[in-house]
């Protein structure tokens, strides 16, 4: 079997590689290799400002790819590694095919913690079926520790009501991935306000329909053998489906076991980490296991199945471990050269180690001697689509021997999200990533409604975070791009009775 591209990897960067191909080159055999007959998509996409952009995640059957792309196609199956010598991707169950370019978007995995004889009681969460999993426990669960300090994490202890929540974190704050101690504190009220139905009523937490196609992997493989001659379904053994999507937990009932859904009570753990897990019958008999407050179940005599050990000598006792310690990319199975974060090294045009090989997404770690001041890589929905859609532009245009031309958004770090409820804009080095102390920051707060921080370089604009409906990205992308000198402004520009945005536009 030979195809001049080939994928690996049914993410949003893969799908976004094979779609972006497909445009470039209708007439190109495309072929597109997923671990599941579930694959990620983007919809609803808007261009915000030059590099700001805004989209849906959507999860759908292979189909809908190979119907919007005819000259693509599906393999669902796991890809081992690839022969380089004779430019072929091999799959687990022997077979193999030959490429002419091959980009490898495999994604990451997360990394979990080493339970031991307690691995049952910790999991992951990185697709629709650990999703599932997670679900089905929390439904009895009375209390759960959180691990992890990310976007995963983030989102779970805010939507999670019904359950006692220790979120256990490395960090003096929350959400350090993304904010620092100040913006952090914008979030902290909202840990311990009891969740409101959509209609507003505190207490009711029914979960509206979904708003996109949801499918099981029974239905879906199915629909794509019977209706479909393009995926080409030769699974076997166990598969994992692409990462959740930044809308993951909308809309999903992530209710607990407690006596009362709405119910939410957290209790954050700083600078800290999980030292050792106890079975009832294993903890040793002087130790103190803390009081939850305002626990509904510390009162209860049997106890919990599993009691853990955090590395600031807390124990607490609870009903399963949520790992969200991030994640590490697939990169292992390729024999490529590999950067210190454990992702395939690309140059400025995509390419790995290994010639005409390529890779994108969380799998590649981006080695650019040219990168613009204010972009870096992050491993976001926003550059995994990014990424996948120049890796296509590269492929393609080695292959009809044209200079390759860089997309703008790599000129500047941009992403939207939605944490606690709140739109979040995070723009540039908006956490003064590589700056040192060398920076000015400005601030703006309004409590429970804005938090707006800008870091100002030499009287200059290089990062921003905005917090809820502030309508300030576009002007503050286009001063960090532009480079304007803003002394003259002071603390003016963050004064809310300024409209600086008619001023700068």
């Amino acid at each position: 079997m030979t195809s001049r591209y080939v994928i690996v990897g049914g993410g949003i960067a893969g799908v976004s590689c094979a779609e972006q191909l497909s445009q470039l080159d209708s007439k190109c055999e495309i072929i597109l290799v997923s671990e599941s007959n579930l694959i990620k998509s983007v919809t609803n996409f808007r261009k915000v400002g030059r590099a700001l952009e805004e989209f849906g995640v959507k999860e759908t059957s292979t189909s809908c790819l190979t119907q919007q792309c005819p000259n693509v196609k599906v393999i669902i199956q796991r890809v081992t590694g690839h022969v380089a010598k004779d430019k072929e991707v091999v799959l687990v169950n022997g077979s193999r095919i030959q490429y002419d370019r091959l980009c490898i978007c495999a994604g990451a995995r997360p990394k979990l913690l080493v339970g031991g004889n307690h691995s049952n009681r910790v999991i992951g969460i990185r697709d629709t079926e650990s999703v599932k999993n997670f679900q089905a426990r929390l439904s009895t669960a009375r209390r759960i520790i959180v691990v992890g300090n990310g976007g995963i994490a983030t989102e779970l202890v805010y939507e999670v009501t019904g359950c006692e929540v220790v979120w256990a974190i490395r960090d003096d704050s929350i959400s350090s991935t993304f904010f620092d101690a100040g913006a952090a504190t914008f979030f902290l009220p909202h840990l311990d306000e009891q969740k409101a139905s959509p209609s507003g009523a505190v207490g009711d937490v029914t979960k509206e329909p979904l708003k996109r196609s949801k499918y099981t992997l029974d239905s879906v493989d199915d629909h794509c053998q019977k209706d479909n001659p393009t995926v080409m379904s030769v699974m076997s053994g166990s598969y994992k489906g692409s990462a959740l999507g930044p809308d993951w937990s909308v809309h999903l009932n992530m209710c607990g076991g407690g006596l009362h859904q709405c119910y939410r009570n957290v209790q954050v753990e700083c600078n800290c980490e999980v030292a050792e897990l106890f079975a009832p019958h294993e903890l040793p008999c002087d130790t103190m296991v803390k009081k939850f407050p305002n626990s509904k179940w510390d009162h209860i005599s049997s106890g919990w199945p599993v009691y853990v050990k955090l590395t600031n000598g807390v124990v607490y006792g609870c009903d399963f471990i949520v790992s969200a310690t991030g994640v590490t990319p697939n990169a292992t199975s390729f024999q490529l050269q590999v950067a210190s974060d454990g992702g395939i090294a690309v140059d400025t045009e995509m390419r790995s180690s290994c010639e005409h090989v390529y890779a994108a997404g969380d799998a590649c770690s981006v080695q650019w001697n040219d990168v613009a001041f204010h972009w870096f890589q992050m491993r976001l929905w926003t550059q995994a689509r990014q990424l996948g859609a120049f890796a296509a532009n590269c492929m393609w245009s080695h292959t009809v021997k044209q200079p390759v031309l860089r997309d703008f958004c790599f000129e500047l770090f941009a992403h939207v999200t939605r944490f606690f409820g709140y739109k979040v804009v995070l723009l540039g080095r908006y956490n003064g990533q590589g700056l040192g102390k060398n920076y000015e920051i400005l601030l703006r707060y309004t409590k429970g409604m804005e938090f707006v921080k800008v870091l100002l370089h030499n009287s200059k604009m290089v990062g921003a975070i905005l917090i809820g409906e502030t309508d300030l990205e576009e002007t503050f992308e286009n001063l960090i791009l532009n480079q304007m000198d803003l002394s003259q402004f002071g603390e003016n520009l963050l004064n809310p009775d300024v409209d600086i945005e008619d001023f700068f536009d």
